[in-house]
């Protein structure tokens, strides 16, 4: 955590509970005149020039001052507030949420209540998320503690979303490894929610992470889980399906994990089960990549797809100028990007965007297609 005042804390506090999530349009404004002058213009109502959207979607709380009280809570369960000041900020996964094809849809999170002893740095490659019916069979919580508990094996941390069925079993077959897990909620930091799995998220509290954009106090919603999955997905190298009915939340986050460009797969079930048909159609539309064991799981998160049962190889990547390794890192592994969005998601100018691409190109690494660039398959 880097050395933040009270002051700079208490105003991320305080902005982070005046507006709902997603909430681009405060980011905007704290991004223009830094979070203390935010949380100012928020409460006086006078927003600069460009900016007077943050005061719209702050318009039913920003009298509602609880940042002290918030601050206190995460302070009494062991949570902390992340900002994007904060050197603990996954600022490289989170990234995907801000390109401007998926920004209208969502964005990235204003700040982030995390509980702990886990890191937000243990998320983007080296995590994988499992997610899937609440109403999960027999069969899908004996996969998903197989898969969590193999992945763990592998090094990855396990990110799921808390809730009964699938999300349990994965996070248990984590912790029963010996591995991380981190459980994003769609409730305050301070929540227990499900009530059923008290214990378990005490468990992750007390050896992983547990993730949530609202602030402490905030119940669940049905449309904070739809906002909620957009992290899951964002924070995690590739997103698995374990079961999904005809009708699933896990359907949403697959969806997300496809539009950010994250690989995405699906476990098989019996043909006869209504919690595998949602899983069933990811693979037949060619969505979602069929996976059946921990190696499938664990090939589909290594950036180069390099065996990981065996040695790792040489990256094409490897030796790279640090400009043309930036610009290939933030090309999703399947969709094109612009050179201002490239710029944008890298952190380097466009004309070292283009230099860097026109190297690249020439070592056979990225294709151009009507100005639009994307990794040589």
């Amino acid at each position: 955590m880097t050395d933040m005042n009270d002051a700079e804390r208490r105003a991320w506090a305080y902005l982070a509970a005046a507006a709902e999530p997603p909430s681009a349009s405060v980011i905007a404004l704290v991004s223009a005149i830094g979070a203390i002058d935010a949380a100012t213009a928020v409460r006086d109502r006078k927003a600069p020039t460009g900016h007077l959207a943050a005061l719209a979607a702050t318009e039913a709380r920003y009298a509602t001052d609880t940042s002290d009280r918030d601050l206190d809570t995460a302070d009494r369960i062991g949570a902390r507030l992340v900002t994007p000041d904060d050197e603990e900020w996954p600022g490289w996964p989170l990234s995907v949420l801000d390109r401007a094809s998926t920004a209208a849809r969502g964005g990235g999170p204003l700040a982030l209540w995390a509980r702990g002893p886990g890191t937000l740095a243990s998320s983007g490659d080296v995590a994988v998320a499992l997610v899937g019916s609440r109403a999960a069979s027999s069969y899908g919580e004996y996969v998903a503690g197989q898969f969590a508990s193999g992945l763990a094996g592998h090094g990855k941390t396990i990110v799921s979303g808390g809730a009964y069925g699938i999300d349990g079993a994965a996070h248990r077959g984590a912790l029963a490894a010996g591995g991380r897990t981190m459980a994003v909620l769609a409730c305050g930091i301070d929540r227990d929610y499900p009530t059923g799995h008290a214990r378990l998220l005490h468990e992750i509290a007390t050896r992983g992470l547990i993730v949530s954009e609202y602030a402490p106090g905030t119940t669940a919603a049905k449309h904070r889980f739809l906002t909620r999955n957009r992290l899951v997905a964002a924070l995690s190298g590739a997103t698995i399906v374990v079961e999904a009915g005809r009708r699933s939340g896990a359907a949403n986050t697959a969806a997300w994990a496809t539009r950010l460009g994250r690989p995405l797969g699906a476990v098989p079930g019996p043909v006869t089960s209504a919690t595998s048909v949602g899983a069933h159609a990811m693979i037949a539309d060619g969505q979602a990549t069929l996976v059946a064991d921990v190696d499938g799981v664990a090939s589909l998160v290594a950036p180069d797809g390099e065996d990981t049962r065996g040695p790792a190889r040489l990256r094409d990547t490897d030796g790279l100028p640090p400009d043309q390794f930036r610009v290939v890192e933030a090309l999703p592994a399947h969709e094109s990007m612009s050179i201002d969005e490239i710029s944008f998601s890298a952190g380097i100018p466009v004309d070292a965007v283009r230099s860097a691409l026109a190297g690249l190109d020439v070592a056979g690494l990225v294709d151009e297609d009507g100005g639009l660039w994307r990794l040589r398959r």
